[in-house]
């Protein structure tokens, strides 16, 4: 019981919950398999097996705990991929899947500045890459060529 006192507990709890939310939202205004709630179990739960691996006092390495969480999560993440004839969907969102897992691994290994730093570098490049792309196909099919003087 004596971690239900300690803050650090506490704040793995928060730290995961927001990481979580945060790209989960993003994911489920998008229509993507991996939303709010998936997305903060996943970091939620892997924060808790990283603390749990690290609470074991009989020697047990915490890098086999990780490694085990790689496999695991690899495993939900190619359940998200989905071949439809000549187009593959879901490749983002296992790489969602796994980059959860890494932000809860570092939330339970107690290197919260980087969860965070992650979870935002994360966003960006979700929304950003986006935005980017909608550039680039305006600019293909010429939206922004300058028009010509009859």
């Amino acid at each position: 019981m004596g971690e239900l006192s300690d803050p650090a507990f506490w704040l793995r709890i928060v730290l995961a919950v927001c990481c979580g939310f945060m790209i989960g939202l993003e994911r489920q205004i998008r229509g993507k398999p991996v939303g709010i709630r998936t997305s903060i179990l996943i970091c939620l739960g892997t924060a808790l097996f990283v603390y749990l691996g690290l609470s074991v006092q009989d020697g047990t390495d915490v890098a086999r705990v990780l490694g085990q969480l790689i496999t695991g999560v690899g495993f939900l993440g190619a359940g998200v991929i989905m071949n439809r004839g000549d187009v593959v969907s879901g490749v983002t969102s296992a790489a969602v899947v796994w980059l959860l897992a890494g932000i809860g691994a570092a939330i339970g290994l107690e290197h919260f500045a980087v969860a965070l730093v992650i979870s935002l570098v994360t966003l960006s490049i979700l929304l950003g890459v986006e935005r980017l792309e909608e550039v680039y196909k305006e600019l293909r099919t010429g939206v922004h060529r300058q028009k010509k003087e009859a």
